[in-house]
């Protein structure tokens, strides 16, 4: 039940960010080429970092956040209400987005429940823009006053908190939720929800983050596809050259679940690759500008800012020699070939009917 909650949020976080991914792709290379320690330095663009930030992609998640719940209508009075909250704060309120969005979708839907039927058809024009403008004041109001100043606070704490774990040296412990998550499809749900908006925190203080590189990281599932293709037998070994591609070049992640799923046990693989590339981008400062999307290793060069490629690459191919090394001995143990194809495709068909169900409720 708590599993399927959390599948359920993280489905939902998805639906407000992967649609405007890019938006934050185009703010991230602008960020990564023209800041003055960008690729190509310059001033004037620059000046663009900033408004995108803070205001135009929290709108947009905020837009699309109260699409979901009530359309173009709900977009609308989202917007508004995310719009308060960022002129309310000086942190990026991507947070608040996502909270707000929706809230600004589900009151104006409820209004209009609560006006149905009881307008006259002359008026009917009328009465549905003014309340939806009605709402929208009063949501962008209390969200500049109250929401604004209450998600600087929360997002701020977070961020310390997370500084706290990184300067205390565990950061690499959140591999222990972050791997087995991936599998049970709650990634988007710490990935949108929480890693990003603490990373577009700090990269607008800092320039990079590292917390971009902690869900996203294409090394450890390379890793286990890896030892599959070595070790592995029938379909499941003839399989893995495309997944291998899908995965690390496309950065489509779900493409290696079914090789965890019909296996359980390297998920330790999974969790010794993530600790491992994430002690080494600790210990090498390494950081994105932006959250790569898709988490491929395209994206990885792209968002890696001037001068910063070597430590992200570093623990990307530490994370995949973690992970292979630990898979090994447990796929080279696997049960017979019948077993493991007979596993393999019903990991198949458990992926592929949960990617049917986010599909269906319109969230992915």
């Amino acid at each position: 039940m708590i599993r399927a909650k959390l599948q359920q949020l993280g489905s939902f976080l998805a639906g407000m960010v992967i649609p405007n991914i890019a938006a934050l792709i185009a703010w991230g290379l602008i960020t990564a080429l023209f800041i003055p320690r960008g690729w190509i330095p310059n001033e004037h663009i620059a000046a663009l970092v900033s408004p995108l930030i803070m205001y135009l992609l929290p709108v947009l998640i905020g837009f699309t956040g109260g699409r979901l719940v009530y359309g173009t209508r709900g977009g609308v009075v989202g917007a508004l209400a995310t719009m308060g909250a960022a002129v309310g704060s000086s942190v990026p309120m991507f947070i608040g987005a996502m909270t707000l969005g929706p809230l600004g979708g589900w009151s104006i839907k409820k209004v209009d429940q609560l006006l149905e039927g009881k307008t006259p058809k002359t008026l009917e024009a009328l009465v549905t823009n003014f309340s939806a403008g009605l709402v929208g004041l009063g949501l962008t109001l209390l969200a500049y006053t109250l929401a604004g100043p209450f998600m600087q606070a929360l997002t701020l704490t977070l961020g310390a908190g997370a500084k706290r774990i990184t300067q205390a040296g565990v950061l690499p412990l959140i591999s222990l939720l972050i791997e087995p998550g991936k599998v049970l499809f709650v990634n988007n749900a710490i990935n949108h929800g929480v890693l990003a908006p603490l990373g577009i925190a700090e990269a607008k203080q800092a320039g990079k983050s590292i917390f971009f590189l902690l869900e996203t990281n294409p090394g450890p599932g390379l890793g286990l596809l890896c030892a599959y293709w070595l070790c592995g037998k029938g379909e499941v070994k003839q399989s893995t050259p495309g997944a291998m591609v899908i995965h690390f070049l496309g950065g489509v992640h779900e493409i290696y679940f079914p090789y965890v799923l019909m296996n359980p046990p390297t998920v330790l693989a999974m969790i010794a690759g993530g600790m491992s590339a994430t002690a080494t981008f600790v210990l090498m400062h390494a950081g994105l500008v932006a959250t790569p999307a898709p988490g491929s290793i395209f994206a990885y060069i792209a968002m890696a800012p001037k001068g910063g490629l070597a430590p992200v690459l570093s623990g990307v191919l530490i994370g995949a020699v973690a992970s292979f090394l630990v898979a090994l001995p447990i796929v080279s143990r696997s049960s017979t070939s019948g077993e493991v194809a007979s596993a393999f495709a019903k990991a198949k068909e458990t992926v592929q009917a949960r990617q049917a169900q986010l599909r269906s409720g319109g969230r992915e």
